[in-house]
């Protein structure tokens, strides 16, 4: 086993500190690279909009679906990593509209 000054010791720190500094300088630079580039093709941003045309369609196919007028009060988009993956989520939509659809009094 081989001893180690202070001295040495000092320097093994500090020229890993700077291996890390540098490490983390280009990470710094990678992130700002992919931040200027834009947005993917068919990515939609938080603020888009669904388009009147998209509203109609969607309104034209449930109606087709169900044999009655629909009319579509509001809609928006899911985005990967939101509730649309979220199996609890998907669980709770079918819950509530298969409740909303099967109405029974209770007396």
């Amino acid at each position: 086993m081989t001893d180690l000054s202070a001295k040495d010791l000092l320097a093994a720190i500090e020229q890993l500190r700077r291996d890390m500094q540098g490490q983390i300088n280009d990470l710094k630079a990678e992130i700002g690279a992919l931040k200027a580039q834009p947005a993917a093709v068919g990515t939609p941003e938080a603020s888009e909009e669904i388009a009147p045309e998209m509203l109609v369609i969607l309104a034209a196919a449930a109606t087709t679906y169900l044999g009655v007028k629909v009319r579509i009060r509001s809609a928006r988009l899911l985005h990967p990593g939101h509730d649309a993956i979220n199996p609890w989520a998907q669980h709770g939509r079918v819950f509530v509209q298969s409740t909303a659809h099967n109405l029974r009094r209770v007396r």
